[in-house]
């Protein structure tokens, strides 16, 4: 797999949640402006609610660009010795089945297409991120959410 793809893919991941995060502020600062939300009496609060909402999006707006700075400074190392961010991990389940991840220093939860495989993004502050913090290559990796165990072995890091 091309880790310089996956990284654009998604940084471009990222962006489209900036631009629909700005679509979203601009709706809500519209909204919070209008003459029609202005106050009818001391007990109608639709004006300022909008203006909180406004806020709010605005705040998720900045956020967003912060995520895609940090994406950018993502160093794609060629050494692969042990999982850290910008590592590309294939994961093996008791199952057989095999799990990709993309280790990046925000946005966990996302998941890229890639070539017709999906691959989870984590962060080293999610439960398997922690587990998977400076494994390298036959480790097993563990870990519990709630009651549910959860077991691995790390069957490559590019």
């Amino acid at each position: 797999m091309n880790k310089n793809q996956i990284l654009a893919l998604f940084i471009e991941q990222l962006e489209n949640k900036h631009r629909v995060a700005l679509a979203s502020t601009q709706s809500a600062i519209a909204a919070a402006t209008d003459e029609e939300t202005v106050p009818e009496n001391k007990y109608d609060t639709l004006a300022l609610e909008a203006a909180y909402l406004a806020h709010g999006q605005a705040m998720r707006a900045q956020e967003c660009e912060q995520e895609i700075q940090a994406a950018k400074r993502i160093v794609l190392a060629n050494d692969c010795e042990y999982v850290r961010v910008g590592s590309l991990v294939s994961l093996i389940a008791e199952s057989g089945e095999l799990k990709w991840l993309f280790i990046s220093p925000c946005s966990g939860g996302l998941t890229i297409n890639y070539q017709q495989q999906i691959i989870s993004v984590i962060t080293f502050q999610s439960p398997l991120g922690t587990a998977l913090k400076n494994k390298q290559v036959g480790d097993d990796v563990s870990y519990k959410i709630g009651t549910t165990e959860f077991y691995y072995e790390v069957d490559s890091i590019e």
